[in-house]
């Protein structure tokens, strides 16, 4: 993980921390989180790192098992299925408002965005810094839709692809969908928001596919929340 810069309220600074290690792929999906090990690391007592491991399970980013301790989750064929499924009305619904209501500030973002992802897709670009700014993307988009309850529908929705990215480390940049990142781009600055709506889903249905593919060669065993009784 990268440096742990000690802020005024310890306990909140050891969540964000460590929940950007997971987001960003430092700390891998099934791997081990330890109180002892990480309060050492960060240089903090076993309090604020137990509640960080604590909010970061109910996040659904940890799970803890008996007499295990905790790990980051994976997920499940059917949960990458269930995520895409959701991503694709979302980012579809997304692009179609960025596409009516962008401002020529957003414009000037996400063409920036566009241009430091491909910028990482080179060949020997870092993974994980390649992920990031392609889930980075794609929050651009979602922010020039300017919907607030958008907003908080997708960040919730990208912790689970980026678990799920991190989990499969399907590249990102697929020719095919290099070329729909600039689809989508296009029709929001040309504000076609139809074009927009409809490229931006089939870039989900693209990579969706990458993934489950990818995700069933694997044959992760699934770290996955129980489910709730009735």
């Amino acid at each position: 993980m990268g440096p742990f810069q000690r802020p005024e309220l310890v306990r909140e600074g050891v969540y964000q921390h460590l929940r950007r290690a997971v987001l960003d792929g430092e700390i891998a999906p099934g791997e081990r989180l330890g109180e002892v090990e990480l309060g050492q690391q960060l240089g903090v007592s076993r309090t604020p790192i137990r509640e960080a491991l604590m909010r970061l399970t109910q996040d659904g980013l940890l799970l803890a098992e008996a007499n295990k301790g905790v790990r980051v989750r994976t997920v499940t064929a059917q949960e990458a299925r269930d995520t895409y499924a959701v991503r694709e009305e979302l980012d579809g619904l997304a692009a179609g408002l960025a596409a009516a209501h962008h401002t020529p500030a957003d414009a000037e973002a996400l063409c920036r965005a566009l241009a430091r992802l491909e910028a990482a897709q080179g060949e020997g670009q870092d993974y994980r810094e390649q992920t990031r700014l392609d889930l980075a993307f794609h929050r651009e988009v979602t922010h020039a839709a300017h919907n607030a309850a958008l907003m908080d529908l997708a960040r919730n929705l990208e912790q689970r692809v980026a678990l799920i990215k991190h989990q499969t480390r399907t590249y990102n940049a697929h020719p095919q969908t290099q070329a729909q990142h600039a689809e989508i781009l296009h029709a929001v600055l040309a504000r076609d928001a139809h074009s927009a709506r409809d490229a931006a889903r089939q870039h989900v249905r693209t990579f969706a596919a990458l993934v489950l593919s990818d995700l069933q060669a694997l044959n992760f065993p699934a770290l996955s929340p129980p489910e709730t009784q009735p």
